[in-house]
C-alpha cells in the first residue's frame, strides 16, 4: 500500500466472519478512484488508499458501496463515542431472550436419559422456536440474503441455511405425523444454535472492546477543561477553545491539558500512561509537558506548544489506531483461503446430503448431518484469528510505552537476528560535552575558543551546543559569524570578522588536505574522545589547524544491560557512528558491543547501505536487520531496516521512519518490543490453528453423523471466543525484567 496517497477510514457495522471482510474489499476496490482497500474484522473498520486524482464524492460513493454490498457505513467518530459509552451488558438482550426460549426445547432432551419425559408438544415447541427463528434470527437472514444476491457466502448464509433446514424438517416432520403420534422434531436444534451464535457474537463485541481498550484510555487522558490564565485572572474554557501559546494554570493532581513548557512552578508529573515509565518525573522551569500526564503535587504555569492533532497524544492515538486498523501480512492467506471458503463448505454440506441419502439414511437423517455441516463451518474464527491478535499486542505495546506502527513491524519484528544502533544520542545521552581543547603551539586558547563558539553560534547540534557550554563556563562571548556552510557529516565553515574558518571533522581535514598533530589526536582518540580540528584559512585558500578539540559523550546507564539482553537472546548486536574508530569503539567496549561489530566513520547519507549490508553475511546468508535510531540522520538507515526502531526523544522525521517508536529514552524497550512481537505472533499462530483446526476436525465429525447441529452450533460459538480469549492473553505480558 502507498502510504504517501491520501486515506479515508470508514466503520463498517454487520461483518461477521472473514467472508464479509472479502466481500466489503471487494466492493470498495470497485469504486472509482480508489487505489487499495484494506477492511479489519476486529475493529470493523476499511482503510481505503485514494488514488491522488480522487474526488470529493468518493466518500459518498465508498459508503453507497458498503450499503450496496449489505454492511452499514458508519462514520469512525460515531463507532469510536459508541464503543466507548458501551456498557459491558450492551447487546445481551437478545441472547438472554434467545436462551430463555431455548431451554425448554433443550431440556428435556438432557433430562431424558435419566428417566424423566418431558417433552413439550409440537404446538409448544413452534410456539418457542418461531420467534428465535424469525425475530431474533433475522438478521443472518438479512445478511445471508445480501450475500446470496451477490453471489458470495458468509456466516450468516450458513446459519441462516442450516436453521431454515432443521426448522422445515421439524414442520415437514410434524405434518407428516399421525393422529396421536409423537414425532421427533429439531425445533431446539434450530433456536438453540441461534441463541449460541448470538451468545458467541456478543462475548465477541466484548472481549473486541477490552481489545481497544488502549485506545479509549488514551482517549480520556484529554482533560474537558483548561484554567486560562489572563492578565488579572483565571478562566475555565473547553479544551477545544486552547490555542498554541495560551497560559495555563495546572492545578495539584489535575492532567495537563496540551503539550507545554512549564513556565512557573516545580512539581512531579506521572507520564505513565504515554510512556510507560512509572515513576513521576520532576519538571520546572523550562521543562517540556505532554498533554495528558498526570501533575503532582505543585502548581505549574505552562505555555502550550501544540494542541489538536498536532499534539503528542492525538499522535500515539493515531499511531495506535493506524496499527490495529492494518492487516498484518500473514492475513493475506487468510483472504484466500476465506475466499474460497463458504462456497466448498455449501459443496460438502449437499455431498453430506447426497451422500446420507445414497446410504439409505433417509431424507431426516441425510438433512440433521447436513445442517451441522452448515453450522460448525462458519468462519467466524478465521476472520478475527489475526486482527484480534495484533489489537491486542498494540494495545498492551502501547501501555507499556511502545508504539507500533503498523502490523508488518509487529509480525516482522520477532525474526530479527540483528540490531544495529546509532551511537550518539542512542546508546549515548546524546549530551557531549568538550573535555578537551589543545590549540596549536603558541595559539591562545581564549581567541581561539571565541571562534570556535561564534561558528557554532546558533546551532542546534549537540557538539556545537558543548562548544558554546565550554564558552560560556569560560565567559567567552560568541560573536555572529557570517555565510556558514555546514557539509553533512563533516563540520562548518564562515567567517569570523575578516577572516574565515572551520571546525572539521578528521575525514574533513584529510580531504582538505589539513594536518592535525597525529599523536595529539591518537591519545584524545585512545581516551575514547571524539576529535574535530579548528581551521583557519589563508590568502591563499590553505587551511591550518589552529586547534583540537575533544568531545566526550557517556553511555545510557541501562545501554550496557539492553546490549546484555539482547545478546542474551542470541542476537549480533552492531554499532554505526559516524566518529572515528578508536572513540566508537572505546564507546563499544563501554556498552558490550564486540570490535569487530562496530561501523565508524560512517556519513549520515552512508547508514543505509550500513544497514542493507548487515542484511547478508560473506557465506550468503540472509539476515533480518532491526535499526534503532533517534536523529534526522538515521531516517534513511531506519527505512532500510527490516524494522525501525526510534526513540520518541529524538525527531519527528526518525519517527516517521520507524515501523515502531520507543516512548522513553530506556533501550530495554527494544528486547521488550522483540519479545511482544514474537508473543503476539505465537497467538496469530495459535490462534489461526485452532481456527482451521474446528473446521479440519468439525466438518467430517459433522459429515459422518458424530455431531448434532447443536453441539455443532455450540463449536462453532466455541471457536470464535476461544480465539478472541486465547488473544487477550496478551494484554497479561509484562516486560522481562519484571
Amino acid at each position: 500500500m502507498n502510504t504517501s496517497l491520501p486515506t479515508l477510514d470508514i466503520a463498517v457495522g454487520g461483518m461477521t466472519c472473514a467472508s464479509c471482510v472479502m466481500r466489503v474489499e471487494r466492493a470498495l476496490k470497485q469504486v472509482a478512484g480508489v487505489q487499495d482497500a484494506s477492511v479489519n474484522l476486529a475493529t470493523e473498520s476499511a482503510r481505503i488508499t485514494l488514488a491522488a486524482d480522487a474526488t470529493e464524492e468518493v466518500d459518498a460513493r465508498l459508503r453507497r458501496a458498503v450499503r450496496s454490498a449489505g454492511y452499514e457505513p458508519r462514520t469512525a467518530e460515531s463507532a469510536q463515542v459508541a464503543s466507548a459509552n458501551d456498557s459491558p451488558w450492551q447487546g445481551v438482550g437478545p441472547v438472554a431472550a434467545g436462551l430463555a426460549l431455548s431451554t425448554p426445547l433443550l431440556a428435556p432432551m438432557l433430562l431424558e436419559p435419566f428417566g424423566f419425559h418431558a417433552m413439550l408438544p409440537p404446538l409448544w415447541q413452534l410456539l418457542l422456536a418461531a420467534p428465535v427463528q424469525f425475530w431474533l434470527g433475522a438478521r443472518f437472514y438479512r445478511a445471508g440474503w445480501h450475500a446470496a444476491r451477490a453471489l458470495t457466502g458468509n456466516m450468516d448464509l450458513l446459519v441462516a441455511l442450516g436453521t431454515s433446514a432443521a426448522f422445515g424438517l421439524s414442520l415437514w416432520l410434524w405434518w407428516r405425523a399421525g393422529p396421536g403420534e409423537m414425532p421427533h422434531l429439531y425445533f431446539e436444534a434450530s433456536a438453540v444454535v441461534i441463541s449460541l451464535v448470538l451468545l458467541g457474537k456478543w462475548l465477541e463485541t466484548r472481549a473486541k472492546r477490552q481489545a481497544t481498550s488502549a485506545i479509549r484510555a488514551l482517549q480520556q487522558l484529554r482533560p474537558e477543561v483548561a484554567h486560562l490564565v489572563g492578565p488579572r485572572s483565571e478562566t475555565d474554557v473547553p479544551l477545544a477553545e486552547v490555542m498554541a501559546g495560551d497560559r495555563l494554570a495546572v492545578r495539584p493532581g489535575e492532567r495537563v491539558p496540551a503539550d507545554a513548557h512549564v513556565i512557573e512552578g516545580q512539581s512531579e508529573v506521572d507520564e505513565s500512561m504515554l510512556t510507560g515509565e512509572p515513576l513521576p518525573v520532576a519538571k520546572g522551569p523550562g521543562d517540556a509537558l505532554t498533554g495528558g500526564s498526570v501533575n503532582g503535587a505543585g502548581r505549574l504555569l505552562v505555555e502550550v506548544r501544540a494542541v489538536g492533532a498536532e499534539s503528542v497524544l492525538a499522535r500515539i492515538i493515531r499511531l495506535v489506531e493506524d496499527a490495529q486498523a492494518a492487516k498484518a501480512p500473514i492475513q493475506r492467506l487468510v483472504d484466500k483461503v476465506s475466499a474460497v471458503f463458504v462456497p466448498a463448505v455449501l459443496v460438502i454440506a449437499l455431498l453430506t446430503l447426497a451422500g446420507w441419502l445414497l446410504a439409505g439414511a433417509g431424507t431426516e437423517a441425510a438433512l440433521v448431518h447436513a445442517v451441522a455441516v452448515l453450522v460448525i463451518a462458519c468462519p467466524c474464527a478465521l476472520g478475527l484469528a489475526t486482527p484480534v491478535a495484533v489489537m491486542a499486542g498494540t494495545g498492551v505495546a502501547a501501555r507499556r510505552g511502545i508504539l507500533i506502527k503498523d502490523a508488518r513491524a509487529l509480525e516482522l519484528a520477532h525474526r530479527v537476528d540483528t540490531v544495529a544502533f546509532d551511537k550518539t544520542g542512542t546508546l549515548t545521552l546524546g549530551t557531549p560535552t568538550l573535555t578537551g581543547f589543545v590549540p596549536a603551539s603558541g595559539g591562545d586558547a581564549d581567541a581561539l575558543l571565541a571562534v570556535a563558539a561564534s561558528l557554532q553560534r546558533g546551532s542546534g547540534h549537540p557538539l556545537a551546543k558543548a562548544v558554546l557550554a565550554a564558552a560560556a563556563k569560560q565567559g567567552i562571548e560568541a560573536v555572529a559569524a557570517r555565510d556558514l556552510q555546514s557539509p553533512s557529516g563533516r563540520g562548518v565553515r564562515g567567517f569570523v570578522g575578516a577572516s574565515e574558518w572551520a571546525i572539521a571533522s578528521l575525514r574533513w581535514c584529510e580531504e582538505l588536505d589539513a594536518r592535525p598533530d597525529d599523536a595529539a589526536v591518537q591519545r584524545l582518540q585512545r581516551q575514547g574522545a571524539t576529535v574535530s580540528a579548528l581551521l583557519a584559512f589563508g590568502a591563499g585558500g590553505a587551511p591550518v589547524v589552529q586547534a583540537l578539540l575533544a568531545f566526550s559523550d557517556e553511555p545510557k546507564p541501562q545501554a550496557a544491560q539492553a546490549v546484555a539482553a539482547l545478546r542474551a537472546r542470541g542476537l549480533r548486536v552492531v554499532m554505526i557512528s559516524g566518529d572515528n574508530r578508536h572513540a566508537a569503539q572505546a564507546m563499544a567496549a563501554r556498552v558490550g558491543i564486540a570490535a569487530e561489530d562496530v561501523r565508524a566513520e560512517v556519513l549520515p547519507a552512508d547508514k543505509a547501505a550500513q544497514v542493507t549490508a548487515l542484511r547478508t553475511d560473506a557465506q550468503g546468508g540472509v539476515h533480518v536487520v532491526a535499526m534503532v535510531g533517534d536523529g534526522a540522520n538515521d531516517a534513511p538507515a531506519l527505512a532500510a531496516a527490516d524494522v525501525g526502531i526510534a526513540m520518541a526523544n529524538g525527531t519527528d522525521v526518525a519517527m516517521e521512519a520507524a515501523g515502531i517508536t520507543l516512548m522513553r529514552g530506556d533501550l530495554a524497550l527494544v528486547a521488550d518490543a522483540l519479545d511482544l512481537s514474537a508473543r503476539t505472533v505465537a497467538k496469530i499462530r495459535q490462534n489461526l490453528f485452532w481456527a482451521f483446526a474446528y473446521n479440519v476436525i468439525g466438518i467430517p465429525f459433522a459429515a459422518f453423523g458424530l455431531l448434532s447441529p447443536v453441539v455443532a452450533g455450540a463449536a462453532m460459538a466455541a471457536s470464535s471466543v476461544s480465539v478472541m480469549a486465547n488473544a487477550l492473553l496478551l494484554r497479561r505480558w509484562r516486560p522481562s525484567k519484571g
